[in-house]
């Protein structure tokens, strides 16, 4: 609970229960005050009571997270009472997590905003007008044309933290259309790691997924498995089954990290580790692999290229990888710098060796995560999990039909051309493709050039990013700010204008499936209810400021609405003749049923009636999987899985400052690169670990009151923060489980409860991600402690990856 929390009181498991299947056996709401829990149980009472009227189920994909479940929702009388999962659809099959249960929370959420606003008052200081939407647009649109006619179209900024799909691509191609090369995206960490890695040693910049129902040992290297891996629901219906339903052996799973997390309870093993050091520990498994010659020496040469020595066209001799690690990395150096003992690394290399197919999976927030991702990785290539059943898969995308290519007038040209707000100097990051967090130091600097308008889409950036007062000053220099949340976040309180987009469950959007399996899937989203309020989906949005602007950037949207581009790419699949609509699972294999029906299971005569199952099951999937198809899964120069990746070469080579002899090798390989911290060790002795909880792991769903109440299963801890600190680490302290204690790093200082657990590393404290709003709603408002107060700007410095894990603090009784 947070530090001025207070005792709430309790209602009946049945009142909680009433609306969802996220409960307990009793809600106790500490940091509401009476109002709020008033508030809480009419709004749980108003979804019980359905008015009457027709009862209807309709299918669509959820929206509290990146997951892309597919769900049923029930309404009746035109309202939605309840939500369960789609039996359909392959990724989730009936299943939901408890985010996706609580859905009707954020619909009906009584904070939602009810239309355009305009800011009348200061900045801050919560003045606002309701307008029409005419007016809105008008004036956002002459704004922008203003900006462009005065040939500074690249002064835009367009933040995002949507995922994939049809948004992405329309706010892609606004973005170019208009002249600004700032379409600066929040990506997820987890699949933008992934991307990144298949660019360097796949030669394809296209996260690969995992086909982890077949593999044997799966080796996770802090990877929050069973509580924020893209997919939950995908992932706790994938635990039983390798635990309960899978014939055969069990896979074991083996969890790396530095936090006893629920995926550390229920895995096999739970291996504590250094903070930063797990790219270490995977090249001293790797080393046990050489050495002992466990790895897979078949694939190793005949699809690999860099693992020996090699020499290039010039006669010019270059380190491999298994020089490197054998020089580099024996088991008793390792050990030294993880802090896992010598037995623990040998016994687990020889399991992971000799339990195939296995798959090593990792995800860092270190200042080397990218380096160490790689290292993670080069382990599935030495046993041979590369494009093999329980291995590393790279699915195909749905065949979706493109958008004509956008004609750029000459404002676009030179806009374009300039400078990105997040790498303002062509040696900043040379991995990456977005830096959000970089974005603040650009605008206080005014650095490559001052920003004059700002439009923020699904993201937050003045609560999630690093240091947030430093990036509320930021956009305190933005002249105007565009907000599109439907809520008033604090980016929002911070705009001048809000266009309030629709929620989930009142708009069309397209979801292709995150990569999870081996299949290409595609998921529809349709409005379950209409519109509660005066709400407007942001791709209309997009299309009447288009034409507001008009010229060139009007003629590169000439639909009517986002429905008619939707459906424009989803006739591709259509028209590919390929997969099916998805059906219920039936224990005949879906190759056998594609065999016998043709591959092309449709039995549609126009798109009209494709569209129109499409609508009723939920999605469309190819579910056959073609394996060693290495043309397709290899793209590098060499044709080869690359453990020496010469497209890292090549961009290390256009950057100034780039090591020569061994040392430009070695950056061109997996290798250790010990972590940078922020604060001495003297002065800050803990390393912060910023954990993401399941029930708020996307980032947006602290709004909801039954994700509130289930935030910890370890600790009972709900509706506020707590820092888990080891007993022995606090007892020199004098801190006792429940005192308040303030954490401070060199950047911040904040006053929370602490929580003695012994599977908190004595050196390592943990703090929950996305609690400590000072906006967002009556259930967010108030309630913990944002840690990115005290989380310092540190990134990876090739890929640009927000190092979170990369601040010491101190602990001290409050």
């Amino acid at each position: 609970m947070s530090a001025t929390a207070e005792k709430g009181v309790r209602i009946s498991r049945r009142g909680f229960l009433a609306s969802s299947a996220v409960g307990a056996a009793g809600l106790a709401v500490p940091g509401c005050t009476s109002n709020k829990l008033a508030d809480f149980l009419e709004l749980s009472e108003s979804a019980r009571h359905a008015p009457d009227g027709e009862e209807k189920w309709v299918t669509s994909i959820c929206g509290q997270c990146e997951g892309g479940c597919s769900i049923r929702v029930r309404t009746v009388g035109g309202r939605a009472v309840h939500i369960a999962g789609n039996p359909f659809y392959p990724l989730n099959r009936s299943g939901l997590c408890p985010t996706g249960l609580a859905g009707l929370q954020v619909l009906y959420n009584p904070d939602r905003l009810r239309g355009p606003l305009k800011r009348v008052g200061k900045r801050g200081e919560g003045q606002w007008e309701p307008i029409s939407w005419e007016e809105g647009i008008g004036t956002v649109g002459q704004r922008l044309r203003e900006v462009r006619e005065r040939a500074e179209p690249h002064t835009v900024l367009f933040m995002t933290g949507e995922g994939p799909g049809l948004m992405g691509t329309l706010i892609d191609r606004f973005c170019r259309a208009y002249g600004t090369p700032n379409d600066i995206r929040k990506l997820s960490p987890d699949l933008e790691g992934r991307a990144l890695v298949g660019r360097c040693m796949h030669g394809r910049e296209a996260a690969f997924a995992y086909d982890f129902d077949n593999s044997n040992c799966i080796l996770s290297f802090g990877a929050p498995l069973l509580e924020s891996f893209v997919s939950p629901a995908r992932m706790l219906r994938l635990y039983g089954y390798l635990r309960q339903e899978r014939p055969g052996p069990k896979a074991k799973i083996i969890q790396i990290e530095s936090r006893f997390s629920p995926t550390a309870a229920k895995a096999d093993e739970w291996v504590p580790i250094n903070p930063g050091t797990e790219g270490a520990l995977a090249l001293g498994i790797a080393y046990i692999l050489i050495r002992e010659g466990l790895y897979d020496r078949s694939f190793v040469d005949n699809h690999t290229f860099g693992f020996e020595d090699w020499r290039d066209a010039d006669g010019k001799t270059h380190l491999g990888l298994k020089q490197l690690v054998l020089q580099e990395y024996n088991v008793d150096a390792v050990a030294r710098a993880t802090g896992v003992p010598v037995a623990t690394v040998l016994r687990i290399a020889k399991e992971f060796a000799t339990h195939r197919p296995a798959i090593a999976v990792g995800q860092m927030a270190s200042t080397n995560a990218l380096y160490s991702l790689m290292a993670v990785h080069a382990l599935n290539a030495l046993v041979g999990s590369i494009d093999v059943p329980g291995g590393v898969v790279v699915p195909p995308e749905a065949p979706l039909k493109a958008l004509a290519e956008v004609e750029l007038d000459e404002a676009a040209q030179r806009g374009v051309s300039q400078p990105r707000l997040d790498r303002p100097t062509s040696g900043d990051f040379p991995l990456a493709r977005h830096v959000p967090t970089a974005v603040p130091q650009a605008l206080l600097n005014e650095q490559p050039y001052p920003t004059s308008v700002a439009l923020l889409y699904y993201t937050n950036p003045l609560f999630s990013s690093p240091e947030p007062l430093r990036v509320a000053r930021a956009f305190e220099k933005v002249p105007f700010v565009v907000s599109f949340s439907p809520f008033l976040d604090e980016s929002s309180a911070a705009a001048d204008v809000i266009l309030p987009d629709h929620t989930a469950l009142e708009r069309w959007q397209d979801v292709p499936a995150p990569p999870v399996a081996p299949y290409a899937l595609f998921g529809l989203r349709q409005p379950v209810v209409s519109p509660l309020y005066d709400t407007m989906h942001t791709g209309d949005v997009l299309m009447r400021l288009a034409g507001a602007i008009g010229g060139s950037v009007a003629q590169a949207f000439p639909w009517s609405s986002f429905l008619d581009v939707l459906r424009h790419t989803t006739a591709g699949l259509y028209e590919t003749r390929h997969g099916a609509i998805v059906e219920p699972f039936t224990s005949k294999p879906w190759t056998a049923l594609l065999e016998e029906r043709g591959w092309w299971s449709s039995s549609d005569r126009t798109f009209d009636e494709f569209w129109a199952q499409l609508q009723d099951k939920g999605g469309w999937w190819d579910p056959m999987y073609y394996f060693r198809q290495w043309d397709r899964i290899f793209q590098t120069p060499s044709g080869k899985f690359e453990f020496y990746s010469r497209t890292l070469n090549q961009l290390l080579a256009e950057r100034p400052k780039t090591p020569s002899g061994d040392g430009a090798d070695r950056a061109c390989l997996p290798h250790f690169e010990p972590p940078r911290f922020v604060g001495e060790v003297d002065q800050y002795p803990f390393h912060l670990n910023v954990m993401r909880l399941m029930p708020l792991a996307a980032g947006r769903n602290c709004d909801q009151p039954f994700l509130q109440e289930i935030l910890d299963s370890h600790l009972g801890m709900r509706w506020g923060s707590w820092v888990e600190i080891n007993p022995q680490s606090a007892e020199p302290l004098g801190i006792a489980d429940g005192d308040l204690v303030w954490l401070e790093s060199p950047v911040g200082k904040l006053k929370v409860e602490a929580r003695l657990h012994p599977g908190a590393m004595p050196h390592v404290i943990n703090l929950p991600a996305n609690l400590g709003h000072t906006a967002y709603g009556r259930w967010a408002k108030g309630i913990g402690v944002n840690p990115m107060h005290i989380v310092a700007n540190e990134h990876d410095g090739l890929a640009g990856f927000s190092a979170c894990g990369a601040t010491r603090v101190r602990v001290t009784k409050a």
